[in-house]
């Protein structure tokens, strides 16, 4: 079937493809060693894509003054800007997991994300600086759908919730680290004057960037180390879109927009839209909160950025690793007992977590507060393992990419619109600076319980959904 790499195209011919389509016997897994192999190179590129965020929002406030940025300038830069490219270019790119071996596409995706880097450690001013991020958006698109797929070939349905739950790693070492390791290279290089390298103005602060360049080129060599997982392709049951054989010029560019991962996903719109919608919802929130989490702790209780710091880097920490381990054992826990396990607990922790992120602002101290946000945390990322693990068991192998992409498509651009969301409140609703606090119970109290109500509905539906695909041997 076109878009589908043989195991000879993809370089792996050690693994036996599975006879389940043919009703023969139950498919032979990749070696665990080099599934974890593939896994920790995985997590080593998601690392320092998380890190390098992390790093850039810290760095804020340093960016404005340098490049003489008013704030409208820096909050397009810091979300919408890699938003944009990911627009055009993102499925396409995802298209590339479906069709070429999958650890090029990743180790290409790296290598371009360090070169963009190092071009952020050189640019003399906004629209240098806002082209690099835009591009930095782009060679990161294929890197989720490429190391969801793949991940999805090398560990069998019963433990591929496993394996999602270490790739948190890779978030949560690189927020962790961009926390506390970047703030101190930060300090570190406050008192560094600027150098001046080929004409070119480098400021301090910027030889960060230039550092994360050379481990971005790093991890795209590791990737290149790892062995291509062969596909399983199945013929396309009832109900699943078929991708022709034969294709013109013109039908291969529709397939390269996510066209044919779009029908796909309308054919089983009742699994699909119920769960992309509560995905929408909740970035919105997620990522409106990890923007105005700071100005709302020194709105609300005169803390500094330096308290700030101190008391929720700790807090972090603990939270990601403990939802890491919440979010394996509670569904594999559940997987016992039910066959939705997946979306049943995702739709639990939705709404611990909207009950976390609506008392939050509202406790009367700010060590409650990050408290509490923390435990949200915990909740919120706990609940990104079945998330990730029901979509990549639903969807059709033959376009598993495109779908991924589809679907953090809808995190990555409703999440660049969070931090907007909650300003649009608090000047337009709220009205007072001070009260801050008020537009994050607003946002959190309307768009949270429709996502956790978007879960549920996607419950029974993908009951179904996984039930079929037991019948077809899946």
């Amino acid at each position: 079937m076109a878009g589908a790499a043989s195991p000879a195209m993809t370089g792996a011919p050690e693994v036996s493809e599975s006879k389940a389509e043919e009703g023969g016997a139950e498919r032979r897994w990749p070696s665990t060693a080099s599934a974890y192999f593939a896994l920790f190179a995985i997590i080593a590129a998601t690392f320092l894509n998380f890190f390098d965020q992390t790093v850039f929002g810290m760095l804020a406030q340093r960016i404005k003054i340098d490049f003489g940025l008013t704030d409208e300038q820096l909050g397009f830069l810091g979300g919408p800007a890699s938003v944009i490219f990911f627009v055009f270019v993102g499925i396409p790119l995802a298209r590339l997991a479906d069709i070429y071996p999958r650890k090029l596409v990743l180790a290409g995706g790296m290598a371009a994300t360090g070169v963009i880097m190092g071009l952020g450690g050189i640019a003399q001013g906004f629209g240098q600086f806002i082209g690099s991020r835009m591009f930095l958006g782009a060679g990161g698109s294929a890197h989720a759908p490429a190391a969801y797929s793949m991940i999805a070939d090398y560990f069998p349905p019963k433990k591929i919730t496993r394996a999602f739950a270490l790739l948190q790693l890779g978030f949560i070492g690189g927020t962790t680290a961009g926390v506390l390791a970047g703030g101190k290279l930060i300090v570190a290089l406050a008192g560094w004057s600027e150098a001046h390298v080929l004409g070119l103005r480098v400021h301090s602060w910027q030889l960060i960037l230039v550092g994360q360049a050379a481990l971005g080129l790093l991890a795209a060599g590791l990737l290149l180390l790892v062995k291509e997982p062969p596909r399983l392709v199945r013929a396309p049951a009832e109900g699943r879109v078929p991708v022709p054989e034969r294709q013109g010029l013109g039908r291969r560019v529709l397939a390269f927009t996510g066209l044919d991962a779009a029908r796909a996903i309308h054919a089983r719109g009742r699994v699909y839209y119920p769960l992309f919608g509560g995905l929408a919802l909740s970035a919105i929130e997620t990522f409106g909160l990890m923007f105005w989490r700071v100005p709302f702790m020194i709105r609300t209780y005169g803390w500094d950025e330096g308290r700030i710091g101190l008391v929720m880097a700790p807090m972090l920490l603990v939270s990601q690793l403990a939802g890491v381990f919440l979010g394996g054992v509670f569904v594999e826990w559940m997987a016992k007992r039910h066959a939705d396990a997946n979306v049943r607990c995702a739709a639990i922790l939705f709404a611990l977590v909207t009950i976390c992120s609506i008392t939050a602002p509202l406790m009367p101290t700010g060590e409650m507060a990050l408290a509490v946000f923390a435990l949200g945390g915990v909740f919120g990322l706990a609940g990104a393992v079945p998330q990730n693990a029901a979509i990549q068991r639903i969807a059709p192998n033959e376009m598993r990419g495109q779908v991924t992409a589809i679907y953090l498509f809808m995190f990555t651009f409703f999440g660049a619109l969070g931090s907007f969301v909650v300003g649009v409140v608090a000047q337009r609703i709220v009205g007072v600076e001070a009260e801050l606090w008020k537009a994050l119970v607003i946002t959190a109290g309307t768009l949270l319980p429709i996502a956790t109500l978007c879960m549920v509905l996607a419950i029974r539906p993908y009951r179904a959904e996984v039930a079929r695909l037991e019948a077809e041997g899946r």
